[in-house]
């Protein structure tokens, strides 16, 4: 009787057939070191730092982080007062405010102790009532010469200086020359060369007017008052008001020019020309 059974000695055939091989490729083995892809790390961190991420679905490394994570921001954005009518802005600015206005009078102090005119307090209550009473006076004269200043201006800074040790003659004297370099005064025609300013302001009246030599070239003259005269240039450009011979102008904001040592100035887009005569009283 034929039988197809195959009967089969493992131990005489473990060395010939793979099948029976204890150390063959197919074997598992059970000790080895499992070890994530690098897609799966890749999507572990996404999974782990997405703002939606919910801890159920991480492990117990990724919830411990997350958790750490949450109570940094919650202790990060906590604020002591948390009031929903908190004037904690209002409040932080006012000290601040205060804080500033104390620093201010501070330094003040410290500088009144070398020059007391620069102290928190108007200089004029430090005057006697002589000084004070010239004070006024000088700054009532001024304050014609002086455009732009006001009286009351013009005599606080000559406090300053009178108690500093100045007379009022020639604290005067500075205070003039001191308004007369800031922008936007009006000064003498004299001084246009002596002020250490690209641009300035002066009134005058137009004495002569040449013809002008180039198309460029609204108009071109001379202006003067009762310091001194300079030559002016009104260029095409800057589209200013013709004047004539005879006109009593305040030219603002003209540029100053030199040339082989003269100084003159010019009307650019930027200047402005006007005529007191016409202004109302």
């Amino acid at each position: 009787m034929n039988s197809n059974t195959e009967i089969v000695d493992k131990d005489s055939v473990d060395v010939q057939h793979p099948k029976y091989r204890s150390d063959n490729e197919y074997a598992v083995d059970e000790d080895a070191e499992l070890r994530p892809t690098v897609e799966l790390e890749s999507q572990g961190k996404v999974d782990t730092n997405h703002p939606e991420a919910q801890p159920e679905s991480m492990t117990l490394e990724g919830q411990e982080r997350f958790e750490a994570r949450e109570q940094e921001i919650r202790r990060t954005r906590q604020r002591l007062d948390r009031r929903l009518d908190s004037d904690r802005e209002h409040r932080t600015r006012r000290v601040a405010a205060d804080g500033g206005v104390e620093r201010r009078r501070e330094f003040q102090e410290r500088a009144a102790s070398v020059a007391p005119s620069q102290g928190p307090d108007d200089p004029r209550t430090r005057l006697s009532q002589t000084q004070l009473a010239a004070v006024n006076q000088k700054a009532a004269r001024l304050d014609d010469e002086l455009d732009g200043w006001t009286r009351a201006a013009i005599s606080r800074r000559l406090a300053k200086r009178v108690v500093d040790g100045a007379d009022v003659q020639s604290a005067a004297l500075k205070v003039v020359e001191a308004c007369q370099k800031e922008p936007g005064t009006v000064i003498p025609i004299r001084a246009v060369s002596e002020v250490d300013r690209a641009r300035v302001s002066i009134e005058g009246r137009v004495s002569t007017l040449w013809e002008s030599s180039h198309p460029a070239i609204r108009q071109v003259g001379l202006i003067e008052d009762d310091t001194d005269r300079i030559k002016w240039t009104s260029w095409a450009a800057s589209r200013m008001p013709i004047v004539e011979e005879g006109d009593t102008v305040l030219l603002r904001n003209v540029a100053k020019n030199w040339y082989q040592g003269r100084c003159s100035v010019a009307l650019t887009g930027d200047s402005h020309i006007a005529f007191p005569e016409d202004e109302p009283v």
